[in-house]
């Protein structure tokens, strides 16, 4: 399906400092959190007994050494970072197309980021979200101003429904996540989060995993082991000290753009994804040189459903950009989320938590930080994607030993029956 501009800018790291300063009006520059108590959890050993049937049993659990700093998006406007694509994409167009209006297909974070952007510019919105969708992402999309349009969950069906849109009010589409424009916007969160790392280690050495003896002079620590800090908008192309960013894998707009923002800085970008029921499709296409196509699954990592688009596709595989992709289960994801609420005292959303759940239990990766970190460690970078769920939904999650129960959208369909949805976010 076309979409967006007809001449995207190419996926370089000036190419996103210009959507940073497109958008910056727009979105929240959000905090970086750090947490002494979920470092210390990274840096320890794994038991013996956690590695049981994995390919790690019987060796000696990794010892990395780990600080890390979260990039929290779910204090971003709508509580996810969609919001930097949607505004990004709009800047793009010329007044004569945001006068046809725009649409887009999406079960939730993108409908609503699109809806906002629109609503802002004064530009009609055609959503399509699937019958199935939670009410209160339906309600949210609506409450920014957009037509909603139902359709069945299937791509071919929301799919067919956007070119009727299209045919219907000339509309243009703007894609969840795999085109240059989105990419490039998701992106901006690199550069903010190099920036914010760095001022937060001058102002204090020792959260860095390379100085960890000097006297504290700004960003202070909470009374919960957390510090976090705020940064203006002016954002130089300078490296990090981040030895490394991981971030959620779903379409890849996000990981796309952060590896476009970071490339050539010598920070590591990796990407993490669940493992339930296929998820993994960026590990797995990987491992097989290709791109997996179709994803159905019902992880509770249900912003991470989706296959890797094609765009996005090109710069995940390209390995000078993307260092690799792990994998985590529904049950570290859900240990890691408690954590973040309990610990941090950060709202967030199942699939926010993967890049953390993949630090602290993804054997692989954390071997990597042991050999290549050595005694000193790695410094590394992990966005928090969204807080988009319900105190409803997380007591279901956790109050239940059934795993199978209730997970998220996409559970149910119009005859009752259990529906692996795969869906845009």
């Amino acid at each position: 399906m076309a979409g967006a501009s007809s001449s995207p800018p190419l996926l370089t790291r000036p190419s996103v400092e210009a959507a940073h300063e497109a958008i910056k009006e727009h979105i929240h520059c959000t905090p970086v959190v750090t947490s002494q108590t979920l470092n210390h959890l990274a840096s320890r050993p794994q038991s013996p007994t956690a590695l049981l049937g994995t390919v790690f049993e019987g060796h000696t659990p990794a010892s990395p050494r780990i600080h890390l700093f979260f990039k929290c998006e779910n204090y971003q406007r709508i509580g996810a970072f969609k919001s930097r694509g949607a505004f990004h994409a709009l800047s793009r167009l010329t007044k004569e197309q945001l006068a046809r209006g725009v649409v887009t297909h999406s079960s939730g974070n993108h409908a609503q980021a699109l809806a906002l952007a629109a609503q802002t510019q004064g530009v009609r919105a055609f959503i399509v979200m699937p019958t199935i969708s939670t009410p209160s992402k339906i309600a949210a999309t609506k409450g920014y101003g957009a037509e909603v349009i139902f359709s069945g969950s299937t791509s071919q069906e929301r799919e067919a429904m956007v070119e009727n849109v299209i045919e219907r009010t000339g509309a243009l589409l703007i894609p969840p996540y795999d085109h240059p424009n989105i990419i490039l916007g998701q992106g901006t969160m690199a550069l903010e989060l190099e920036r914010q790392v760095l001022e937060l280690i001058d102002g204090d050495p020792s959260l860095s995993v390379r100085r960890k003896d000097s006297t504290h002079t700004g960003g202070g620590p909470t009374s919960n082991g957390a510090s976090n800090t705020r940064v203006g908008s002016s954002l130089e192309p300078r490296s990090g000290r981040l030895d490394a960013v991981i971030a959620p894998l779903g379409g890849g707009g996000m990981l796309a753009g952060i590896a476009t923002a970071l490339s050539d800085t010598g920070t590591k970008v990796f990407g993490a994804e669940p493992s339930f029921q296929g998820a993994d499709d960026g590990r797995r296409g990987l491992a097989a040189n290709h791109r997996v196509t179709t994803v159905k699954t019902l992880t509770i990592a249900d912003g991470l459903r989706t296959p890797v688009g094609e765009i996005n596709w090109t710069v995940i595989s390209d390995k000078s950009k993307v260092n690799g992709v792990f994998a985590v289960t529904e049950e570290q994801i859900l240990s890691a989320m408690k954590l973040v609420i309990e610990r941090m005292k950060v709202f967030v959303e199942p699939s926010a938590v993967v890049g953390l759940a993949v630090c602290l239990y993804n054997e692989e990766f954390r071997k990597i930080v042991e050999e290549e970190g050595g005694e000193e460690g790695w410094d590394v970078g992990v966005v928090l994607s969204g807080g988009n769920t319900t105190l409803e939904a997380i007591s279901r999650m956790f109050a239940t030993e059934d795993k199978e129960a209730e997970r998220a959208e996409g559970k149910v369909g119009k005859k009752g029956e259990r529906i692996a949805e795969n869906v845009a976010g």
